[in-house]
């Protein structure tokens, strides 16, 4: 390979790894070679998310070498795959040389900038509506009386009634019992119409009062409803809670004001671990090529001083000696001259001076580990930390907060956890978790099957576990997936590098990570889009999550909450290269995660029709790819917890074209708001499945076949139970216990696993469900109300 050849392809290896838009200032690297490397990437380069079409597994390898950064949806047409990727115009070039090509464009960056825009003017709209107190106009409210109940209707008008702030709640007196319940926001075509709810009544109030949570309130008699009565009075349930995509410091402010709207059944709980900020410090890159070229980066974070700082080299004249002289918003760098006036100063030569006399301020380095050889040009640059986001979102570490909603929130009861956006990017997994908060507490008052939940479980829900780097996604960069803490070393931080800086939460974990082995992630490339960190639960983040469950040991149930591609899994989550997973749950536990998925997915399946696909339900190396670090994975090993993995944002069916539509990481509200809507419906399914078990005092039942006798040579026993149970059992004539051998599946997506029995042997088992009821009310040790069945072979 000539010289040109290997600047290419290490260029373009070196760009597939970080996945990057060049800034104007990476233009140093092109200036000297753009000519002979097309392929190179140009300044200002953009990010795309494509499908990619990839002709077989060896250019899967492939692509996976390269560090692209892959979405979480796959799909296989026979030796054809399809993935998601997030990629540049070089990297497209890149991808097309090993026979990789673009099917397909979801969302460009001037789309996603048109989609940050639409919001913004949302919450700008909703800031004015908040602003000052809205007016409450209730239009009606009439009780009636239909067949064998009586009803009490409602509605009732907000000036600010579009803001999904404005929540409406109204209260009355019903056999001298204080009664109250949410309206639900009625609207058309992006019209809002009124408030209003209907529920079943025992006694007709005298008036009713509406209070709205921008503090406007308002009060009416209650009169007969003389007009049509309907025969069948629906069940009152309110939704729809979210209306736009919300960043960590909206969200933050509206789990604040449920808790204390509702001190009786819920609170905050603040994690200790803070991040380490939406914060930079600031930088500047002076030089035309990369061996003449100069990084600075200040001492002090951008927002505290760094930001407008000004690095200045100059030529002033002939036979200068190289000097420094510095301000604490300006550091001059009197470059060394000939007698002609000529720059003798390298840009090692200016990088040795800056870090001996202006040290205490900034710090100096050659572009990108360059020797810095070349010689200087005087120029001047001003320091910066390159973030966008308004001055309401602050620059300090941020505390990450859960809200923890139920009756008794003392570890009696069992918990369930919901979490999402460890990847910043994913902006619709927010909105599902807000969602599933507003529901569970502004239906607890009026509706039966919300209150049975609210008050038989502890329920912890964390909208962002990732807050800096879903700042960074909204303000700055959409496509970042990982936190905003940089590891990288001199050589890969100047600001050119920013938006591959992080790491990736979600490959954090200490549980199967690629510290251990496993496939998935990255252990060594900072920049890489799945880069684990420098170590296991080095990041606050990861160790709130590891905290919450130290300290509540009652959470037995948990959802991950991601996106896209309509998958839902569970563990193993990652195998080594030669495909051995973590241990796969026991027959009777992977049973019971399909029989709660059916329930899960029926639930998600009730709003819009969305069938979660066969092909994508199961554990995760089954249906997706192996993902080394994962937290799913540190909650069912180290926990015990039955941890479940949402991809919200199924693909949508085109009658028309029939075909597939993907959806994407951020897609217009209107979808991302159906799929907050689903899948509030499927995190709620998950709680229904966390109080079935919570209420499940039945034991299970067991049965082997053949059930015992004589047999020649040899015979294969199998169990089957009455629900999901897990069998232990013994060989050995031994009592069995929960340390005996569990029974397992027979392969991959099969069924339990039969025993081969070819000698006399005396078979001693018992079943235990999740819920911890032994069959017989066995307990080893104490009775023997173990099963035992001998099987003679001749």
């Amino acid at each position: 390979m000539n010289l040109s050849k290997k600047l290419i392809s290490s260029v373009l290896l070196f760009s597939a790894f970080t996945g990057l838009a060049l800034s104007p200032e990476d233009s140093i690297v092109a200036a000297s070679s753009a000519k002979e490397n097309p392929l190179m990437m140009k300044d200002g380069e953009t990010v795309s998310v494509v499908q990619l079409s990839i002709p077989n597994s060896q250019a899967m390898d492939r692509l996976t070498e390269l560090g692209i950064d892959l979405a979480h949806r796959v799909h296989y047409h026979g030796k054809e795959i399809e993935v998601d990727a997030v990629v540049t115009p070089s990297e497209i070039k890149l991808l097309k040389m090993h026979g990789i090509h673009v099917k397909d464009t979801l969302i460009t960056e001037k789309e996603w900038k048109q989609r940050a825009g639409e919001r913004n003017k949302m919450v700008q709209e909703q800031k004015q509506l908040a602003a000052s107190e809205d007016t409450v106009k209730i239009l009606r409210a009439n009780y009636f009386k239909n067949q064998s109940d009586m009803f009490l209707y409602v509605e009732a008008k907000s000036s600010a009634g579009m803001a999904s702030s404005t929540i409406l709640t109204a209260s009355w007196k019903e056999n001298g019992e204080e009664k109250t319940a949410v309206l639900s926001k009625i609207e058309d075509a992006g019209e809002y119409l009124y408030h209003s709810f209907m529920l079943p009544i025992t006694d007709k109030p005298k008036n009713v009062s509406i209070t709205s949570s921008l503090g406007g309130e308002s009060s009416l008699k209650v009169t007969e409803w003389l007009g049509d009565k309907p025969d069948r009075p629906s069940r009152h349930y309110v939704q729809n809670f979210v209306d736009h995509y919300m960043d960590p410091t909206e969200i933050n402010a509206r789990l604040e004001n449920l808790a204390n709207t509702y001190p009786d059944i819920a609170e905050i709980v603040e994690m200790p671990n803070k991040t380490n900020g939406y914060r930079r410090l600031a930088q500047a890159t002076i030089g035309k090529n990369s061996s003449a070229a100069v990084v600075v980066t200040s001492r002090a974070w951008g927002h505290e001083g760094g930001n407008g700082m000004i690095l200045e080299m100059k030529n002033g004249g002939a036979n200068l000696p190289l000097q420094v002289e510095s301000a604490p918003q300006k550091v001059t760098v009197q470059l060394a001259t000939d007698n002609e006036a000529k720059v003798k100063s390298t840009a090692r030569d200016v990088v040795n001076i800056l870090n001996r006399d202006a040290g205490h301020i900034l710090s100096a380095s050659t572009y990108r580990g360059n020797s810095g050889t070349s010689i200087v040009e005087p120029g001047s640059a001003n320091l910066t930390d390159n973030l966008k986001a308004p001055g309401n979102v602050s620059r300090d570490p941020f505390t990450v907060k859960a809200i923890r909603i139920g009756k008794h929130r003392d570890g009696s009861k069992p918990g369930v956890l919901g979490y999402s956006q460890e990847h910043a990017r994913e902006w619709v997994t927010p909105l599902v978790s807000v969602e599933t908060a507003e529901r569970l507490l502004r239906n607890y008052s009026h509706d039966s099957e919300t209150r049975k939940l609210v008050d038989h479980l502890d329920i912890f829900i964390i909208p962002t576990m990732n807050p800096d780097g879903a700042h960074y996604s909204f303000y700055d960069f959409n496509m970042q997936r990982k936190n905003m803490t940089n590891y990288c070393g001199e050589a890969q931080s100047d600001s050119g590098l920013r938006n591959s800086w992080g790491v990736d939460l979600n490959r954090n974990h200490a549980v199967g990570s690629v510290f251990d082995g496993y496939v998935g992630a990255s252990s060594s490339n900072c920049l890489s889009s799945l880069f684990a960190g420098p170590s296991e639960t080095s990041e606050p983040e990861s160790q709130n999550l590891v905290w919450l469950t130290d300290q509540n040991p009652n959470i037995k149930f948990a959802m991950n909450i991601h996106s896209y591609g309509g998958y839902f899994m569970w563990s193993p989550g990652a195998y080594t290269p030669e495909r051995e997973t973590l241990p796969r749950p026991s027959a009777g536990d992977e049973a019971y995660y399909w029989q709660a998925s059916d329930h899960i997915l029926n639930k998600i399946q009730e709003h819009r029709g969305t069938v979660i696909l066969p092909s994508r339900t199961g554990p995760i190396p089954d249906v997706l790819y192996s993902a080394a670090g994962n937290s799913a994975d540190f909650l069912w090993y180290e926990k015990g917890i039955y941890a479940w993995n949402f991809e919200v944002g199924a693909d949508l069916w085109n009658k028309e074209k029939q075909e597939w539509e993907l959806v994407g990481f951020q897609p217009p509200f209107e979808e991302g708001h159906e799929e907050a809507m689903e899948f509030s419906n499927g995190l709620l399914g998950l709680m229904d499945v966390a109080y079935e078990y919570s209420m499940d005092k039945k034991a299970p039942k067991s049965k082997i076949s053949p059930n015992g006798r004589r047999f020649k040579n040899s015979v294969e026993a199998t169990f089957t139970t009455n629900e999901p149970a897990t069998i232990y059992y013994t060989l050995d004539g031994t009592r069995p216990t929960y340390r005996s051998k569990k029974l397992q599946l027979s392969g991959t997506r099969e069924q339990a696993e039969s025993l081969e029995i070819n000698k006399t042997t005396t078979v001693n088992w018992f079943a235990a469900d999740p819920s911890g009821n032994a069959e017989n009310n066995y307990k080893p040790g104490k009775n023997v109300r173990y099963n035992s069945r001998t099987f003679l072979i001749k």
